[in-house]
């Protein structure tokens, strides 16, 4: 009997583990497996001569594409980021554009955030487009399409900071066109959030 209830909440915890986690631990195994057998993805043409795949936004109008992690989502746009049913119902539509930040090609730094939620039990639920922000790294690209015109920014680098940290709203480096992408850390969590720095490509 010990032993057949304890094989319940064995079970009951995979069960509970793969409920919060399965989106992470899916999209983690698709990601080793296309850079492990060599396919990379792009939003110009595709090269029928490599592993090159192409990807591309939602829309023209604001959007977001991350070739290296094949991210794709529409941005929803000003919404404010102290606001959680605000910011809670956007991210189920995609990427969230932090009311008062700038826009794509302005100066300052245009701050985007995705998948929050209000309870760890909830994070399936909203838009998962950043759970692999984590494998961005300096000199990879982030392309944002706003008005029918393609902004591209290179990280230069990404931090792991307190989940109430909102210095990276501001202005990063004075006169200069920057961009944030914010997501929460680790994957599947709400403990602490993951910011990635980009520039503006010139």
């Amino acid at each position: 009997m010990v032993k057949r209830i304890s094989l319940i909440l064995i079970l009951l915890g995979i069960i509970g583990i793969l409920f919060v986690f399965g989106g992470v631990i899916k999209q983690e195994i698709e990601y080793y497996f296309t850079r492990s057998s060599g396919v990379r993805y792009s939003d110009t043409a595709k090269d029928i001569w490599t592993f090159e795949r192409t990807i591309g936004p939602p829309n023209l109008d604001f959007a977001i594409v991350i070739p290296k992690i094949n991210a794709t989502a529409a941005i929803v746009d000003n919404v404010n980021p102290y606001n959680s049913a605000e910011y809670l119902k956007a991210l189920k539509d995609g990427v969230a554009h932090a009311a008062g930040t700038p826009n794509p090609g302005e100066t300052g730094n245009v701050y985007l955030f995705a998948h929050s939620t209000d309870a760890f039990y909830n994070v399936g639920r909203y838009n998962a487009v950043f759970f692999l922000l984590g494998h961005l790294n300096p000199g990879d690209e982030v392309h944002i399409y706003y008005k029918g015109r393609k902004f591209k920014y290179v990280v230069y680098d990404k931090k792991v900071v307190s989940a109430t940290d909102s210095q990276y709203l501001g202005t990063l480096i004075p006169d200069e066109k920057t961009l944030t992408l914010q997501t929460c850390y680790p994957p599947g969590t709400t403990i602490k959030r993951l910011v990635v720095l980009a520039k503006m490509a010139k």
